[in-house]
């Protein structure tokens, strides 16, 4: 039986052993519209806990939408934001990602495949993006940290960007892929390289006019 990390109860059929039945579980009917799963290389991963509004859903918002205006405007591929589902079968990995960035070149060479539903339309990419987002939310401290970043690595995807926005200021790795695992891009001011996107980023944190946590993702 694989193993199930879940906080709640919640129906997860038991052929779900390996990564190919949890993608055919994740594509079906019977797949839960609410909470996040993954399958992490021999096991099921589950959140049911609601996304926090500011530290998380807010920052992913706005990361997110500066990426797909960058790649849109530069038409060199596709920004796909949460829920969108990325599977590489060869290191067991089978998950949806904050968000992920996929070049044309990517595609046209085929190092990803972009899949079919079985009702139609396109529901799952096949192999290694050009780069993944994660934003660190208590539940997901570890598998962002530590499994996911191994598991990117192995994935052989070249950038990984790693955001936890929960305390005064924001920590925002921009992690680039090297032989042995993932490191920190060199920030000169602040400011992070990405050699995907040919362009530097910065994030930071303001406070709206009602006190809440407002981000900002600078582009130069």
């Amino acid at each position: 039986m694989v193993p199930i990390d879940v906080e709640e109860e919640v129906r997860i059929p038991g052929n779900v052993a390996n990564v190919e039945a949890f993608r055919r579980w994740a594509v079906s009917d019977d797949f839960p519209e609410r909470g996040r799963f993954a399958f992490l290389r021999d096991a099921v991963w589950v959140d049911l806990s609601m996304e926090q509004l500011f530290t998380h859903n807010r920052v992913k918002t706005r990361i997110t939408s500066i990426l797909d205006d960058l790649a849109t405007a530069h038409d060199v591929g596709y920004f796909f934001s949460d829920r969108a589902l990325l599977t590489h079968p060869e290191v067991g990995l089978s998950t949806e990602p904050d968000g992920l960035f996929v070049a044309y070149d990517t595609i046209q060479k085929g190092r990803v495949q972009i899949v079919e539903g079985r009702a139609g339309g396109h529901v799952e990419l096949l192999g290694s993006p050009d780069m993944v987002l994660e934003v660190v939310s208590a539940r997901s401290e570890r598998k962002d940290t530590e499994t996911l970043r191994q598991l990117y690595w192995e994935a052989a995807v070249p950038e990984y960007w790693l955001v936890d926005a929960r305390g005064a200021e924001p920590r925002f790795d921009l992690l680039v892929r090297k032989p042995r695992g993932y490191a920190a891009a060199r920030k000169q001011g602040g400011w992070a390289r990405s050699p995907v996107f040919a362009r530097s980023f910065q994030l930071k944190r303001q406070t709206d006019p009602l006190g809440h946590p407002q981000f900002s993702l600078s582009v130069r």
